[in-house]
């Protein structure tokens, strides 16, 4: 798919290139070998450097072979993760019923809310929290139910972020809800939800199903400061364009919108004549801004000195400590979101949306005792 290599732009393609042209290297070495035998310790320092040189020369000009060139080899590995057994799978809270298969991500949104202290990792946030033993407790937690219900998916830790692609923990759990007639919300960023288009259709002939992504920055250049291990938002329009043609409905968040950096005019303009075009049901936006807590603004302060150099001191004199950073152009932006809204027959109004998410028609009678 679409999505990014990690570790300072390190893939694994580049792992993988170097190795192989290690062996190469390596191979010149053994062929040469007969300048150890014929030339002493000289012959063999020869051999030694000439295979070195290869190695850098192959691993540098041809830093991109494609993963196909090198058949199955597993890819876990390229970033961190850990396994755990949870002690359970599903929370309910105010009529809402969610889970999180992962712990952390590995997508690096300078902004994301979930790195905060309040929801006390014990891990660092890009070591991610794999709960092995999610399918289990789902399809029993599922069976326990006397009511059919949407399943939430994605508000913590996105489903598709890299080691989805080797484990497909999301897709086992997918293929639970369809088999128990259950419907699904599912948020994320990643194109890669695309591989499981066949389950989210079978759902929400079904039942229901609902799939929600994040947008905030139509620029590239600019998205990939602030998402960088993730595909860009034209990428996900893309996304949301297929799920129109397969009738799936979707529904997108339109935040955070950073101040001074994406709360322009034209940024949010662009994104909400995509969403028209695209046929979303709705867009959840609160405001236009963001907010930081203990965790999160220090990784977010430390990108804006990366990346926007005296943003952060600005950023300080202007909001201080506070947990709301509203955009100077909140009021003309929001206008014009409910405004694009109103005249497209979107929701805008976070609890209609909510509410659209969570509702489950009943197609088939339930049981009552």
């Amino acid at each position: 798919m679409g999505d990014k290599g990690l570790y300072k732009g390190l893939t694994v393609k580049n792992v993988l290139t170097l190795a192989f042209s290690t062996m190469i290297g390596w191979g010149w070495v053994s062929l040469t070998g007969v300048w150890v035998v014929e030339g002493g310790t000289v012959g063999a320092a020869i051999a030694f450097c000439l295979g070195a040189v290869l190695c850098i020369f192959v691993g540098l000009t041809y830093p991109a072979l494609p993963l196909s060139f090198f058949g199955t080899i597993p890819l876990i590995g390229a970033y961190n993760m850990h396994f755990v057994d949870a002690k359970g799978i599903l929370a309910t809270s105010g009529g809402r019923c969610g889970m999180n298969l992962y712990r952390g991500c590995t997508h690096g949104c300078v902004y994301c809310d979930s790195r905060s202290r309040c929801y006390q990792f014990t891990h660092p946030f890009e070591d991610v929290e794999v709960k092995q033993n999610a399918p289990t407790l789902l399809e029993k937690a599922l069976k326990s139910k006397r009511k059919k219900c949407m399943i939430g998916t994605g508000s913590m830790s996105d489903p598709y972020m890299h080691c989805e692609e080797e484990l497909a923990l999301t897709r086992r759990c997918l293929e639970i809800i369809r088999d128990n007639g259950f419907g699904l919300a599912i948020q994320t960023k990643s194109d890669r939800i695309l591989r499981d288009v066949d389950l989210l259709d079978e759902i929400n002939k079904t039942a229901k199903c609902v799939v929600e992504m994040t947008l905030t920055t139509y620029d590239d250049a600019l998205c990939a400061l602030l998402e960088p291990n993730v595909c860009n938002t034209k990428r996900r329009i893309e996304v949301l364009e297929t799920m129109r043609e397969r009738g799936i409905p979707t529904v997108v968040w339109l935040t955070p919108i950073l101040p001074f950096i994406n709360d322009m005019e034209e940024n949010v303009a662009a994104i909400l004549q995509e969403c028209v075009r695209v046929g979303v049901t709705g867009i959840v936006c609160f405001d236009m801004g963001l907010t930081l807590r203990e965790g999160s603004r220090e990784y977010f302060y430390a990108a804006l000195d990366k990346h926007f150099p005296g943003m952060k001191e600005r950023y300080i004199e202007r909001y201080g400590n506070a947990y709301e950073l509203p955009s100077p152009r909140a009021k003309k932006l929001m206008e014009m979101f409910r405004g694009v809204c109103a005249e497209h027959g979107i929701l805008c109004e976070p609890e209609d949306c909510f509410r659209f998410m969570q509702e489950l028609p009943e197609r088939f009678p339930q049981i009552r005792e």
